[in-house]
């Protein structure tokens, strides 16, 4: 529950601190003293979208600080432990606006982005304004209240996930299909290129062998010619050739040695020398004997070699790229030729994921019917307490399968008969504001009782009944604070009658300033601002006399 609020630099709030208490605490005041202020600084700490025209005229920031109690709120200790802002049993939001419009806030001292006062101001206070039945006249905000008090929040996040999810099939589905009808060419130009390529039979480094024995074929005579002429002079040349020279050399040699020892090594040099000619004379015959002059052998290696460089030329790649990128052309087919597949794997997906949903969805569909026929009973009887005798209320479900999507499969609305042998009509076709009102405030009552946030802000709602009206208004309240504390800014004085406790609203000028304060009434105090609602500024003994028969009346239970 609420605990206190304080106010700096708001509005006309110069600066203003406000204890609350548990039950039904009534908030009246002059006309134009400003009411609403309380409420409207809570919003701002409750996450509202912030405004500099909100500071106080001269003032360079506004600052805003609600305390709760959260010792029995789980939902909000849970919230904060999530977010790690822990705190015992109490929880403090604070907002600090500029004039220039920039606001910062603050939960438990830390700062943290609005959007988390908003997320966990929603689990700690209910605000329900004066203009409440004009949200209440839109299908979507009937809808959003039914499933609040149905309590479907995580059958609705999974309603609304499971429709995501088919969506998201169905787009690849539908991304795919266009890919494949605009791919049909060029499909078609792979499968040619891949066919050709495959009846090339291109072998990885093929290209690199095959060039070098066209080399070696195409030369074959030169090299004939070339090893024998080497090996004549090496070895067969009967005339005179290297290897019978340096035989004789040798001869010289070893004569020589036997004179001086010296030319030792120089004749084992030689003699190396010698071997390896003549070794190297060896290969050199085997070579010239391996030679092949194969003209067939040449002719196929280079229509090869041209196959490989027409192909080549045609991808605009070098002839070694050419079994690589063949490889890859396949695959890119194979990616192509594998849609249809796919296609028909994900219209199995969507069929199972469309069955989900709709299974979600007539489930969500059976909540809700419930529910709607539970608050119609409800909010009916509500009505008939608000002096609507005869009046009649009903949701009706207008249920489409075909159509649905995250919010499920149904259009909800609220239908109304405000008075006896009506025909039912849409809520939005309401005439009387007095009616509609009261029938919000029916609706608002009723929905506070099963939506279980632990405090209820109520703006002016009673605007457009009075009388017996407005007395059945203010039960109705009090009822309600008996499981939560209520909060209602009114002008009526059996309304504010009910309230456990009161407070006063005065605004008073001093030269070019103008403030607005808040007092809480002790007993007398409450007896002369109720006469004050009934009679006027005057205040008489009868208008007294009044309201302390209405305190006593409202608090005779």
């Amino acid at each position: 529950m609420l605990i206190s609020i304080a106010i700096k630099n708001f509005a006309i709030v110069r600066e203003l601190e406000v204890n609350w208490h548990a039950q039904m605490t009534t908030v009246t005041g002059e006309t134009g003293a400003g009411k609403s202020i309380a409420i409207d600084a809570l919003s701002q700490a409750l996450g509202a979208r912030s405004d500099g025209s909100v500071v106080r005229a001269g003032a360079n920031k506004a600052e805003i600080a609600a305390e709760f109690d959260i010792s029995k709120l789980i939902t909000a200790q849970k919230w904060l432990e999530q977010n790690d802002l822990n705190s015992e049993n109490e929880c403090i939001l604070r907002r600090v606006i500029s004039k220039e419009g920039r606001s910062q806030a603050y939960i438990n001292g830390t700062k943290v982005p609005a959007s988390q006062l908003k997320s966990l101001g929603s689990l700690l206070v209910s605000i329900h304004g004066q203009h409440a039945h004009q949200q209440l006249s839109k299908p979507e905000h009937q809808c959003k209240l039914l499933d609040e008090y149905a309590n479907n929040a995580s059958l609705l996040h999974q309603v609304k996930t499971s429709f995501q999810e088919k969506k998201a099939i169905e787009q690849a589905l539908a991304q795919l299909i266009q890919q494949q009808q605009e791919s049909t060419a060029q499909q078609q130009l792979l499968q040619y290129q891949v066919d050709e390529l495959d009846e090339a039979e291109l072998l990885p480094d093929e290209f690199q062998a095959i060039e070098q024995e066209h080399k070696k074929l195409h030369h074959a005579n030169n090299l004939m010619m070339d090893s024998q002429n080497a090996l004549d002079i090496l070895t067969e040349n009967d005339s005179g050739n290297a290897y019978s020279a340096m035989q004789s050399a040798m001869s010289l040699l070893i004569k020589a040695a036997q004179i001086d020892e010296d030319l030792s090594p120089t004749i084992e040099l030689l003699n190396s020398a010698l071997i390896q000619l003549e070794e190297g004379a060896h290969e050199l015959r085997q070579y010239s004997e391996n030679l092949d002059l194969n003209p067939e052998r040449l002719n196929d290696i280079e229509q090869r070699l041209n196959l490989y460089m027409d192909l080549a030329r045609k991808h605009q790649i070098s002839p070694e790229q050419l079994p690589e990128h063949h490889e890859a052309l396949s695959r890119e087919l194979a990616e192509l030729t594998n849609s249809d597949a796919r296609i028909e794997e994900l219209q199995k997906e969507i069929a199972v994921k469309q069955q989900e949903f709709e299974e979600l969805c007539q489930k969500l569909t059976a909540v809700r019917t419930k529910y709607a026929k539970e608050l119609n009973k409800k909010i009916t009887s509500s009505m008939n307490e608000l002096n609507m005798a005869g009046a009649q209320f009903e949701i009706q479900l207008k249920t489409d399968i075909s159509s649905a999507n995250g919010a499920g499969a149904e259009k909800v609305e609220f239908y109304v008969s405000a008075n006896p042998g009506q025909p039912l009509q849409p809520m939005a076709k309401v005439a009387s504001g007095g009616e509609l009102s009261r029938i919000s405030l029916a609706i608002q009552v009723i929905i506070a009782q099963k939506v279980t946030t632990p405090t209820l802000l109520f703006d002016e709602v009673d605007v457009g009944v009075s009388g017996p009206t407005a007395s059945a208004v203010g039960k109705l309240m009090n009822k309600l604070s008996n499981n939560t504390q209520v909060i209602c800014v009114t002008h009526l004085p059996q309304v504010a009658c009910y309230g456990h406790q009161q407070q006063f609203v005065h605004k008073a000028s001093y030269g070019d300033q103008t403030e607005t304060s808040m007092q809480a009434l002790d007993a007398d105090g409450r007896i002369d601002e109720l006469a004050r609602l009934l009679g006027g500024d005057k205040i008489s003994a009868t208008s007294k006399a009044n309201a302390q028969e209405l305190l006593s009346i409202a608090h005779a239970h």
